[in-house]
């Protein structure tokens, strides 16, 4: 059981007590860049109102229209996707199983998406990755034989996938598909790391006795060796990559932006406690510049 209580803990998701779920909401800007140093958020939308009391997190663009987001209803007992038509303005219920389903992606094949289980099987709690059909048609299935107890993932092409693992520690991997082959690279890892535009991977390398730093592994390279790219603001692991390459982290209220060829350090580019926000954590940016955030 106090492994369980480990992985619920880093996953942010308790399914058997409610008062122990997270209240949290998403909201969503457009990034609009006014200079080369200055950017601006506008046409501020909430877009968690019909779960304000609930669990509503990790939000994930599978195209410039369309969002996914873990959703705990209030009063539930289980996680699930949803997915947000942004244009359209609607929202479908993705999933409804007897299993919590959380962290959607979509696979770079484009014909299907995946998602982090909660399998529950008496005492014992698994947490595998599935892959799913887009259109639904089918119940999916596990993407790995054997390989279990994924906390976070990032798919690099339909056959490798980074995946956080949690079974000795927390552990950053490289891992096939194909074969379950698996090739940590780093430990003592935050739970947000995605591509960078320029075929890299950005992660987050935690220290207990000094400063957490925003590392780049070389995917390209024999070795994949990595290197600091900054320190993160003080206790965050949550960022994002805009498309024009500059990183962007949260918080308290206030959005900061770092650009390595233009920035010395992170710099403020937002304050948004007007809108309610007062702990922001994870980030999700689309590819036309639209930023979904969650706040605590």
């Amino acid at each position: 059981m106090q492994r369980i209580a480990v992985i619920f803990s880093l996953i942010c998701v308790c399914v058997s007590l409610q008062a122990q779920t997270p209240r949290s909401n998403v909201f969503l800007f457009d990034v609009r860049k006014a200079s080369d140093t200055l950017y601006k958020l506008t046409k501020p939308r909430f877009l968690t109102a019909f779960n304000a009391r609930g669990y509503n997190n990790q939000p994930a663009f599978f195209s410039n229209n369309e969002l996914y987001l873990t959703v705990q209803m209030y009063g539930d007992d289980q996680t699930d996707l949803y997915l947000f038509d942004l244009d359209k303005k609607t929202k479908t219920k993705v999933t409804e199983t007897p299993d919590g389903e959380f962290s959607a992606a979509r696979v770079p094949d484009y014909y299907s998406f995946s998602a982090i289980r909660q399998e529950i099987n008496g005492r014992d709690t698994l947490l595998r990755l599935w892959q799913f059909p887009i259109d639904r048609l089918t119940n999916g299935k596990p993407v790995f034989k054997y390989l279990k107890d994924i906390g976070y993932y990032h798919w690099l092409d339909a056959q490798r996938v980074v995946v956080f693992g949690l079974d000795k520690g927390n552990y950053l991997a490289i891992c096939d598909t194909r074969t379950d082959d698996v090739s940590p690279f780093a430990t003592n890892v935050g739970r947000c790391f995605m591509r960078m535009p320029n075929g890299n991977l950005a992660y987050v390398q935690k220290s207990t006795s000094g400063d957490w730093l925003l590392m780049e592994k070389f995917l390209s390279r024999s070795g994949g060796e990595s290197k600091k790219i900054i320190n993160t603001l003080t206790g965050c692991e949550d960022f994002a990559v805009l498309p024009d390459g500059s990183f962007l982290m949260g918080r308290g209220s206030k959005l900061y932006k770092y650009d390595r060829y233009s920035d010395q350090d992170w710099e403020e580019i937002a304050d948004l406690r007007y809108y309610g926000i007062k702990n922001i954590t994870r980030l999700a940016v689309s590819t036309d510049f639209k930023l979904a955030l969650v706040s605590d």
